[in-house]
């Protein structure tokens, strides 16, 4: 089944509907048995049979911790320009066929088109793509250039079952190699049964696909085309089906399955199209890519229109996030619907990695998705670093997670250049990213970085992926965006930089003015909350810690982010803080839990009674806001004062008084 999923979890999967073992005919490679073609037929099938390969790259855009020790690596993979993905045969004047999920390697390939190498090393470039069928899982084609001799398989399109075989194949990208067995059955494609599939004992390596299925007169039967992951029997599709197809079209009419990461359901559909025939191979690979994209779009558009009315916020689970009460967490956190179909926040920082400057890169993943909370190191302007992808992917890389593997060695890359794109994306909540993707030729793969300026530096997705699928990548994270959790958080010093650019702030933060004065105050205006405090409460210095945690409230009928907690500390690391906090009333279905904690704060109850209290090593008081005007209000707000040490409580009480006498809220009711 075609997976066109979010990762798409595995590229090659994705363009055939094989998976991997159809690409590499999985299986390890086997010691062919005694019988063998006649000298003279095995002349002839070497010269009809070649090497599809596709161009290693020419200019590597990577910088890396130290050359690469390409000396370790086999002779023939260190000088090969090629790298050999398949294999192909003459079929006829000028009439090449091979495997077509073989050809859609190549789709969307970062380093150029596919060609023909014959036994000699020459190259051979396609000309036009003359049939082609997704579902059966085959292409012909010609040549710009004729190989000498032009020498063709003849075919048999009534072999008998139970005859003597041969595969051939270019096995394990070391030259061709014919293998024998039997042609034991005939099994019924899987999804209605349109053909058969030839069923073959003959051993079958990675390389082998696309190679011609002979009998023991040396005609061709069937193209080979994967391998049973269950037993050693292999694949292939009969040559009737490929002679027989229409010369003018290129057929696509497969199942296929679309996932997106926030949920475990399917949207299953049929990737279905066609398109005139003969073309380039510049053009069809223009003409696949587009109407793949568009398949993958449908698709994901089909999966959230389905699932609209059960999509947070609605559904099981979402009341326990909209009045949960708000805590902030400068990790970004995706909401996914669970396997009991609830609603949660998912994602948490499971590593960190310092960076100069009291920067870090802090990591975690869901599903296919990395998660990265990246602190911009103090000597790096915000002017300038949010301006400059480089220098971004640049602190990502000092991490150490991506590296080249050559041989036995892991060479780290220290810079990946400039992307080959860059762009900026709004998403529902009015926050807007910088989209980057950055090409790794040497594996054909891209990395696609959605990246959320905050006020210390970036929220990331981040995914890498085969080049083919990069536009997937793409919607697939913006459509994650809607789901996922950003607080805002950074020192003053960094909260005057961000504040100072516009075009980095989301909707939440638009109205925000937030004024200090080092040593003397500080005052916050963001949403329905203002207030502000003198040094005596807190010292006001650069290295303050302000975090705004937001949630999501209803404002004329739609959800909005809006400021749910602002939280101010004397520093990165110490306990003495500030925060005021909006509580919403609980939903009818929510549980008494959720009540209690609401009845606590409608009636002024511990810890909110404005009386101080001991946790631990420090000193706690909170209270209550009363709203202007609401007898029975839906929201409440909670005023906290913490401090290291015991102090007595007429002073925690003048503390809370100080920070609650210039406190205003709004009402929204």
């Amino acid at each position: 089944m075609l997976i066109v999923s979010g990762w798409v979890r595995n590229v090659f999967s994705t363009i055939s509907g094989f998976g991997l073992a159809a690409l590499l005919l999985l299986g390890s490679a086997q010691r062919a048995h005694a019988a063998s073609p006649d000298p003279s037929l095995v002349a002839k099938i070497d010269a009809a049979t070649f090497e599809v390969v596709i161009p290693r790259e020419a200019n590597d855009p990577l910088t890396y911790e130290k050359p690469l020790p390409l000396d370790l690596l086999p002779y023939q993979e260190r000088t090969d320009k090629y790298f050999s993905v398949g294999t192909a045969f003459a079929l006829g004047h000028n009439h090449y066929v091979t495997a077509g999920h073989v050809l859609l390697v190549a789709v969307g390939d970062l380093t150029g088109p596919p060609a023909l190498r014959d036994a000699s090393g020459h190259v051979y470039a396609i000309d036009k793509i003359e049939k082609f069928s997704l579902q059966q899982d085959f292409v012909m084609f010609s040549l710009k250039e004729q190989p000498s001799g032009n020498a063709a398989l003849e075919t048999n399109t009534k072999p008998a079952l139970n005859s003597l075989v041969y595969a051939v194949g270019n096995a394990l990208g070391t030259g061709v190699v014919i293998r024998d067995g039997l042609y034991t059955s005939d099994t019924p494609e899987d999804e209605n049964g349109r053909w058969k599939w030839m069923r073959f004992s003959a051993a079958a390596s990675p390389g082998n696909s696309g190679g011609p299925l002979l009998d023991q007169d040396g005609k061709v039967i069937g193209v080979v085309l994967m391998k049973s992951p269950n037993e050693n029997l292999n694949y292939a599709l009969p040559i009737g089906e490929v002679l027989n197809a229409p010369d003018d079209k290129a057929t696509i009419d497969k199942r296929v399955s679309y996932q997106l990461d926030v949920m475990e359901d399917d949207q299953n559909g049929t990737f279905k199209a066609e398109f005139p025939l003969p073309a380039s191979y510049a053009d069809f690979n223009a003409t696949y890519l587009k109407l793949f994209y568009r398949n993958n779009e449908d698709q994901l558009k089909a999966l959230l229109q389905q699932q609209a009315g059960e999509l947070f916020p609605h559904g099981a689970g979402s009341n326990h996030i909209l009045h949960d009460a708000p805590e902030v967490s400068l990790f970004p956190e995706l909401i996914v619907r669970d396997r009991s179909d609830q609603w949660v926040y998912t994602g948490h920082e499971l590593s960190r990695v310092p960076l100069t400057g009291n920067g870090y890169v802090a990591n975690g993943y869901v599903g296919h998705n990395f998660l990265v909370h990246l602190r911009r190191p103090d000597d790096m302007a915000a002017a300038t670093f949010y301006d400059d992808p480089k220098r971004m992917m640049g602190l990502l890389l000092k991490t150490g997670y991506w590296a080249r593997p050559i041989g036995p060695e892991k060479i780290k890359i220290t810079s990946m250049g400039d992307p080959t794109t860059h762009t900026t994306y709004t998403d529902s909540w009015k926050r807007h990213w910088k989209v980057s993707v950055w090409s790794l030729p040497y594996i054909n793969a891209q990395m696609v970085v959605f990246a959320l300026p905050v006020p210390d530096g970036y929220a990331i997705m981040l995914r890498m992926a085969p080049s083919v699928v990069t536009h997937d990548s793409i919607i697939d994270l913006q459509a994650l965006t809607a789901f996922l959790n950003v607080d805002y958080g950074g020192t003053l010093a960094q909260w005057k930089e961000f504040l100072a650019e516009p075009s980095l702030l989301p909707d939440v933060l638009k109205d925000a003015r937030i004024d200090f004065d080092y040593g003397k105050r500080f005052s916050y205006q963001s949403g329905n909350i203002a207030f502000d405090y003198p040094s005596t409460l807190q010292s006001v210095t650069p290295d303050n810690m302000l975090e705004v945690g937001v949630g999501y409230y209803p404002n004329h009928g739609a959800l909005t982010l809006q400021t749910a907690v602002v939280q101010i500390r004397m520093n990165a690391t110490d306990p003495d803080r500030i925060s005021i906090k909006r509580h919403i009333a609980p939903s009818a279905d929510l549980d008494d839990d959720f009540k209690q904690a609401w009845g606590k704060l409608a009636h002024k109850q511990h810890p909110y009674d404005g009386a101080p209290y001991n946790d631990g090593d420090e000193m706690d008081i909170a209270t209550v806001i009363d709203p202007p005007g609401a007898t029975e209000p839906s929201e409440l707000y909670t005023a906290f004062y913490a401090t290291q040490g015991t102090h007595s409580p007429d002073d925690m009480k003048a503390k809370l008084a100080t920070l609650t006498q210039q406190l205003k809220v709004k009402s929204s009711d």
